[in-house]
């Protein structure tokens, strides 16, 4: 089982290619960033995990930026958004942008993917947010159309175009690896449908176990190879080492771990978490 990290990526926290560097010297496999383009001054939608917005949600950088000065700072590491908000992004625009990063980066980059929690945010973009599931799942095979083709084209409902060239094409084939961050069944829907692996908040989830057989079941049934979709976990606390061994025996193939958000505690937080990528490996 892999180790990455996952970074509120704030200009007042530590930089991408500082922990990216401290990353790959101490084994980690992976450097994950989060996306929120803007926070919306006035908002009803509440907070997910309840109480006021934390303070990082308001200052995250852009991921694709930060992503390149993360891999221009190192060899291995592999780097991926944890999750980008797709239905806020134009798709061509948005397919050239990992096509280049996935080409600077040598192959390097990983798409979690998602489609946001606040619904003005979402709407600020020309999104209805009820509509937002629709336009992820037509923006994503629109980009993969881009990637994969000399020539591409795509009519759907929310992405329309014609013979469209584009490139770079990601190093990686046919693209990065597409991965689905939310945590319900309908989620897991959405992986089989159009996605290469599940990405789910631990917390979120009451019993893993069963959502992972039932993720299997629906590729079963989808005529898929269950083992072709890869199953990921974002992790809060892992203090108890043991935790992670649970997800390794479970089959789990990645845990990102949620980073401190003080810049001077990153450092030593890394040096004791260092020792469990042997323990899991």
């Amino acid at each position: 089982m892999k180790l990455g990290v996952f970074s509120y990526n704030t200009e007042y926290g530590i930089r991408p290619d500082t922990l990216a560097r401290a990353l790959e010297e101490r084994g980690f496999e992976s450097l994950w960033v989060g996306e929120h383009t803007h926070i919306p001054a006035e908002r009803k939608t509440p907070y997910p995990g309840g109480g006021d917005l934390p303070r990082p949600y308001y200052h995250m950088a852009d991921p694709f930026v930060s992503l390149m000065a993360a891999a221009s700072a190192t060899k291995d590491l592999r780097i991926g958004t944890a999750v980008s908000l797709i239905p806020q992004h134009d798709p061509i625009v948005l397919a050239k942008t990992i096509g280049t990063l996935d080409y600077l980066s040598g192959g390097r980059f990983i798409l979690g993917i998602g489609g946001g929690w606040n619904a003005e945010e979402c709407e600020d973009h020309g999104v209805a947010f009820k509509d937002r599931w629709k336009v992820l799942r037509e923006r994503v095979q629109a980009m993969k159309e881009l990637w994969t083709n000399e020539e591409a084209s795509f009519h759907g409902e929310f992405v329309n175009f014609d013979r469209a060239i584009s490139f770079p094409k990601p190093v990686q084939s046919p693209h990065p690896r597409i991965l689905f961050g939310g945590a319900t069944e309908n989620g897991r829907k959405r992986v089989v449908e159009y996605c290469d692996g599940w990405f789910p908040i631990d917390i979120l989830l009451d019993d893993l176990p069963p959502a992972i057989a039932d993720l299997k079941e629906k590729a079963k049934a989808a005529g898929r190879d269950p083992e072709s979709i890869e199953v990921d976990i974002f992790a809060f606390d892992v203090r108890d080492p043991d935790i992670l061994k649970r997800y390794r025996d479970m089959g789990i193939e990645r845990v990102v771990i949620y980073s401190p958000r003080a810049e001077e505690k990153v450092m030593p937080w890394l040096d004791n978490l260092a020792p469990q990528i042997a323990a899991v490996a």
